[in-house]
């Protein structure tokens, strides 16, 4: 692989040796000061460089990718941490545009059953465009609650609850007129060969006049499933090394997010009621620092069990993995599968009271920064498992179905939880392989493998299990 090297770029981790060669040195670079530095300050063997140095491995902003991706020389062993248009996933109207068009796929290729499995996501119309549609829609059902959420945006920022079709006029009346040349606000989309590289012509770095924001207006769940009175959604991390063939694995930590208020449809300017996102509820005079507002995935878990049964909870979970599968598959023809890159997805899911989780969005840049002290465990815990699964150091077989806290969920097909041949139709006894919500340590039913050494005297322990 190859391609034009902007003369004003140096090349990076440029080397002669084999592709998967052990290395001791890895230099790394990042602009995010948060648990993420920390990890990757305190990782064996690992440098960091900065301005201009040359580097093997960025964790890099998505302004930095947008910028400097198609100018930036990489060697075979170099990593970055975004796909070059991970948009189609990550803002809100491409996600949901591609699942769309994956639906109707499913259902030609496959039929209406299949296609029902892609039914996670609310009702949604992007705004301005399909305004009209919206209106058609809301006509059918009045009086139910709609959430406006701005397509590139985070943290809760730009949303709004409505009823009433005057809140959404007064909106659209707002944008009309108004021109913005911004590219993050709306990176244009990119017809790419979804098997190459690098080489792709892009759009996206051309500014163009394109309104001045973009909303998607979505149903809004009016009846979340709630503990304590109080509206929550979970936080999923997974992990795509690869879309072609499509290989992701899924973090068995995370978090359910808590609202401080409880849940009330009677107010729906209330922000500390409606939106979980920890940006906005440490605004909340109830907030409390060192408690936060979340729970563990594992305590989430047993808190169902014991209401509802482990039946109960399998199926739930279970059609979690749907959604993380669903999702990736509907964008694996159009994200440019680099090997050079990798993605660490934040899932938002919602669970509705006859436990159904909803896809709320997907996030490109989860937040690494930490809210309390068992979440500084966690993020440092899940990112130390994803530079072990990256890969750096090349110590790994290919053949690992665990790493740490993740387990290989999808491999171009299922992966089963149990060893022996692969069952992708679904009948015998095929498990899949994924353990969300349950304990990260090793357990007995695992091997523990030891895995090289980490270049500074000690070893590396990574808790793996192999495909046989």
């Amino acid at each position: 692989m190859s391609r034009q090297k902007n003369q004003s770029n140096k090349g990076h981790g440029v080397s002669k040796g084999k592709e998967r060669e052990p290395r001791t040195l890895i230099r790394f670079k990042t602009a995010l000061m948060n648990t993420l530095m920390d990890v990757l300050r305190h990782r064996p063997g690992w440098v960091e460089v900065k301005d201009e140095g040359e580097w093997d491995f960025y964790w890099c902003d998505v302004s930095w990718l947008r910028e400097n991706f198609d100018h930036t020389y990489m060697d075979e062993h170099v990593r970055i941490s975004h796909f070059r248009n991970h948009y189609e996933l990550t803002r809100k109207n491409y996600m949901v545009k591609n699942l769309k068009r994956f639906r109707k796929q499913l259902e030609r290729e496959a039929g209406k059953v299949e296609a029902a499995k892609c039914d996670f996501f609310p009702k949604t119309f992007e705004m301005p465009c399909e305004y009209h549609l919206f209106v058609e829609e809301f006509r059918k059902n009045p009086g139910i609650t709609w959430i406006m959420k701005p397509v590139a945006r985070s943290q809760g920022k730009g949303i709004f609850l409505f009823r009433r079709l005057k809140d959404i006029m007064d909106w659209r009346k707002g944008t009309v007129g108004k021109k913005l040349t911004i590219v993050e606000a709306q990176p244009a989309r990119t017809n790419v060969n979804p098997s190459a590289s690098h080489d792709t012509k892009s759009s996206d770095d051309q500014k163009e006049e394109i309104p001045v924001e973009n909303y998607v207006a979505q149903r809004y769940v009016e009846n979340p499933y709630l503990i304590g009175g109080r509206k929550f959604d979970l936080r999923v991390y997974v992990l795509v090394m690869s879309y072609i063939p499509l290989r992701a694995w899924l973090y068995r930590d995370g978090f359910a997010r808590f609202s401080n208020t409880r849940f009330t449809l009677s107010s729906i300017d209330d922000h500390y009621v409606h939106l979980t996102n920890v940006a906005v509820q440490k605004t909340s005079p109830d907030y409390h620092p060192k408690k936060g507002c979340k729970w563990m995935l594992q305590r989430f878990r047993q808190y169902l069990a014991s209401k509802h049964g482990p039946e109960a909870v399998e199926t739930l979970f279970s059609d979690m993995d749907n959604i993380f599968i669903k999702s990736l598959q509907s964008v694996q023809k159009v994200i440019i599968s680099d090997k050079h890159c990798f993605e660490l997805y934040g899932y938002d899911i919602l669970i509705d009271q006859d436990l159904k989780p909803w896809l709320l969005e997907v996030n490109a840049s989860p937040s690494l920064t930490a809210s309390s002290q068992e979440d500084y465990e966690l993020k440092t815990c899940l990112l130390e498992d994803t530079l072990h699964v990256v890969d750096m150091e090349a110590r790994l077989t290919g053949k690992e179905k665990r790493i740490g806290g993740f387990d290989l969920m999808w491999n171009d097909g299922p992966v089963s939880r149990e060893e022996g041949p692969s069952d992708p139709s679904g009948m015998g006894n095929f498990v899949t392989n994924t353990h969300l919500g349950m304990p990260s340590q090793t357990d007995s039913e695992w091997d523990r493998n030891i895995i090289g050494s980490d270049g500074g005297g000690g070893q590396l322990g990574i808790a793996v299990r192999s495909c046989k």
